[in-house]
């Protein structure tokens, strides 16, 4: 089956193959020059993935360390550009390496171009990564 090409359809479909840990089908959705964005990103975290490989690399080994159950609280509101969505959304599970809880809140601006991602800013609270075992992304710090 397709992916949807609506944003508001794509996302909801984004967020179903996270929830079933599917890294690979996730980052199919990507526009091959798709940037990806961390305006709140800590030091030593990426700030920009540039390309679909980037964004492959960085997600590769997000399941292993959180394991998503659900996001309870979606809302996604249309901007005056039909490709682009803001979400507001909050994702419960676990981290694997703790068994601690992740009860994490997102606000994101998504636009796709032909049925792909094409521009990703996630804001999310870079305290957060200071748990342990939410570290997934080989930072620095």
């Amino acid at each position: 089956m397709p992916a949807p090409t609506s944003p508001a359809d794509l996302f909801r479909h984004s967020l179903r193959l996270l929830l079933d840990k599917d890294i690979p089908a996730w980052v199919a959705l990507w526009a091959e020059d798709g940037v990806m964005e961390f305006p709140f990103a800590p030091d030593g975290w990426p700030r920009r993935l540039e390309g679909k490989k980037a964004v492959a690399a960085y997600m590769r080994h997000y399941p292993d360390h959180i394991d998503l159950h659900d996001f309870p609280e979606l809302r996604i509101h249309q901007t005056t550009d039909p490709q682009t969505v803001v979400v507001e959304m909050r994702g419960v599970g676990r981290l694997v390496e703790s068994d601690a809880p992740f009860d994490m809140t997102y606000i994101a601006v998504v636009t796709v171009r032909d049925g792909h991602f094409t521009s990703y800013r996630d804001y999310w609270n870079p305290l957060a990564v200071q748990e342990p075992g939410a570290d997934f992304t080989g930072s620095s710090r």
